[in-house]
């Protein structure tokens, strides 16, 4: 039988229920390998065909960034809001969960960003073994990199370049580096466009810029992107998926490029890109009238 792990974010309302109603229906299906609750397994060393997901996007993005490329198949079920990565359902979970097993769904591998912290003076040109042992922190992020200002919130100055070009100078609350896996996520809240998952590329967007003229970028996943803190706040800090997080200090840089680590999904058959776009986020929704605005309109 087909071997399957499952990470269940309890916490989440109705998640617990699931999986107790789910475990003996699955077992009929697969051997299940073991069941996380706790977050706190190394999933390298899992040997499973699939790991199942039950929580939401977040518990999705604890699980990508704890596989450190291991091509593990993750088929994630939405407990949460949006669930754009998380994209079953648990009413359709189970119409699809044999042919998920069974590598009968697409599959979708999604690039990842390394991002590290080096001190000034570090070529940052430099592949990733040779900077390791040059950087005071590393992560990997499947959504995004974010600097913000933190207290005592002021605006903070950064230099930001890709792919070695001279930087230029820029001044804010901070900036926000995602995947285009991630561009649903803070990134379009601070008005970042939204990327199709295929397309390998990250957008740079800028938080509160200190200028009427700076406006998100997007640059080729191929870019390294540099972000030096040339003077920020106590509270200034970097989150990797809102989940990995350091203190930022004054001529520290972040060097931002693709990892060598994808994470493989499992795709849901009956999610469509902008179909979801419009059911999450109201994309291109048209006004709603009151029925007195519609009768007013029909009088005028």
């Amino acid at each position: 039988m087909r071997r399957v792990f499952i990470v269940a974010n309890v916490h989440k309302p109705r998640v617990d229920r699931a999986l107790q109603a789910w475990k003996a229906w699955i077992a009929e299906r697969a051997t299940i390998v073991g069941i996380e609750i706790d977050g706190e397994h190394d999933l390298q060393k899992i040997d499973a065909d699939l790991i199942l997901v039950l929580g939401g996007d977040g518990t999705l993005l604890s699980v990508a960034r704890r596989l450190q490329g291991r091509l593990t198949p993750v088929m994630g079920v939405n407990f949460g809001r949006l669930g754009f990565l998380a994209s079953f359902t648990p009413e359709n979970f189970q119409q699809y969960f044999d042919r998920g097993l069974s590598d009968g769904l697409k599959h979708s591998d999604r690039q990842q960003l390394e991002v590290s912290i080096v001190s000034g003076g570090v070529d940052c040109s430099l592949d990733s073994g040779a900077l390791e042992q040059r950087r005071r922190f590393v992560a990997t992020a499947l959504n995004d990199a974010v600097i913000t200002a933190g207290p005592p919130f002021r605006m903070i100055e950064l230099t930001i370049s890709a792919s070695m070009e001279s930087g230029v100078s820029y001044m804010g609350d901070g900036v926000i580096v995602s995947t285009a896996s991630g561009s649903t996520a803070y990134n379009v809240s601070a008005g970042g466009p939204i990327i199709h998952p295929d397309v390998e590329a990250f957008c740079i967007t800028p938080l509160c810029p200190h200028s009427l003229s700076f406006r998100p970028v997007v640059v080729s996943s191929k870019s390294v992107v540099v972000i030096g803190a040339a003077r920020v706040n106590e509270g200034t800090t970097l989150f990797c998926d809102g989940q990995a997080s350091t203190r930022l200090a004054n001529g520290d840089r972040i060097v931002i490029r693709r990892s060598a680590y994808d994470v493989r999904l499992v795709e849901n058959p009956d999610a469509r890109e902008w179909r979801s776009l419009a059911e999450k986020l109201n994309w291109a929704a048209s006004p709603r009238y009151t029925d007195e605005d519609a009768v007013g309109t029909a009088h005028s």
